[in-house]
């Protein structure tokens, strides 16, 4: 039974600073609301309630974002305000919240690995807070719940990217075994557009099978000293199987300036906004 659900957040965001000199990159915010509880958010709807966070130095407010500030409590209680805590305050009461440190930056992989203190012998998920994915229906993670229930193996999201851009991501080859679902036969980080085996791209949400941390312990660093997911994903695919999703919904690069100013826009104008006339209409009854 898929429950927990894994966010590395030790990175330095150095695409945002100075603004993430001192802040965490995934406490940006998007409107009102920082940039790792949509992430959150979508964990829980899937129904993993178990949120662990692979954390490093200066990501101190992560942890104070997701905990009660009783002061702030005391001094708005009873006061409109109030209603500016509603959502935080469900996702506290939602879902439960652990902590550990990648103590260096050794890459994606080496983050998952050192979360699995958090994680245990059991499957899992892992969202990448800079990818924001917005559906008005079913989220990615619940999309990939389901899929996973079904065939119960490593699941990795994708979606179609321009080819000038397939340098930026890792990248699957596959068999399509139905619609928008292949089964994974090759794995390549960031290659040049011209060696790339296909142009789907992996985009930051995972479901993997405990087995994946020996594989990860198995694989040699590569390019920066950096453990990557890839590497052992395809072992894994070699082994037994990986499947790929291309989801339903709308992905916005939230670590690149340009992909989260489209984010902040869009969720201004069909997020926000129309919560806020639910929140107003609800006041006027």
């Amino acid at each position: 039974m898929l429950k927990k659900c894994l966010f590395p957040v030790a990175g330095y965001g150095t695409r945002f600073l100075p603004a993430t000199k001192a802040m965490p990159k995934e406490m940006l915010p998007l409107v009102n609301k920082p940039l790792v509880q949509y992430g959150v958010e979508e964990a829980i709807e899937a129904g993993l309630t178990e949120i662990g966070f692979v954390t490093g130095r200066g990501k101190r407010a992560i942890e104070d974002h997701f905990d009660t500030n009783f002061e702030l409590e005391q001094q708005i209680a009873g006061t409109s305000k109030e209603k500016y805590l509603e959502c935080i305050r469900r996702v506290i009461s939602d879902a439960s919240f652990s902590y550990t440190r990648q103590g260096e930056m050794r890459g994606l992989g080496d983050a998952i690995l050192q979360g699995r203190r958090l994680i245990g012998d059991e499957p899992f998920a892992v969202v990448l807070a800079d990818d924001l994915c917005l559906n008005e229906e079913l989220g990615v993670l619940g999309q990939m719940v389901q899929l996973y229930k079904q065939f119960r193996c490593s699941i990795v999201a994708v979606e179609e990217v321009p080819r000038e851009q397939i340098h930026k991501f890792g990248v699957i080859a596959g068999n399509e075994i139905k619609p928008g679902l292949y089964q994974v036969t090759d794995m390549v980080e960031k290659p040049p557009a011209e060696e790339a085996p296909s142009n789907m791209a992996i985009i930051g949400r995972y479901i993997l099978t405990p087995d994946i941390f020996e594989l990860i312990r198995e694989t040699p660093p590569g390019k920066n000293g950096e453990v990557q997911i890839t590497d052992a994903l395809l072992a894994q695919a070699q082994r037994g199987c990986v499947l790929a999703y291309a989801f339903k919904g709308r992905r916005f690069d939230c670590g690149s300036v340009d992909g989260f100013i489209e984010a902040t826009n869009y969720v201004y104008e069909n997020v926000y906004l129309p919560e806020q006339a639910r929140i107003d209409a609800a006041e006027k009854k």
